[in-house]
């Protein structure tokens, strides 16, 4: 298994869609769980990290990398 690093403020693309058709989504909380945030709809996820990693496709940008 590839070893992501994730970290708080993370955007991320999962592997499907949210129920709102987008599946960009920020990292709210890490730890040995994850929880993440719909950009689209607000919606709040909380998952095992090793569900998440499994359903990740890619980390998009992260935001405390703010000039």
């Amino acid at each position: 298994m590839e070893n992501k690093k994730v970290s708080l403020g993370d955007k991320v693309i999962m592997r499907k869609p949210h129920a709102c058709q987008t599946n960009l989504w920020t990292v709210t909380r890490v730890g040995v769980d994850i929880k993440i945030k719909c950009e689209n709809c607000g919606h709040e996820i909380m998952m095992e990290r090793r569900e998440f990693l499994r359903k990740l496709k890619k980390v998009v940008g992260v935001e405390s990398e703010k000039e």
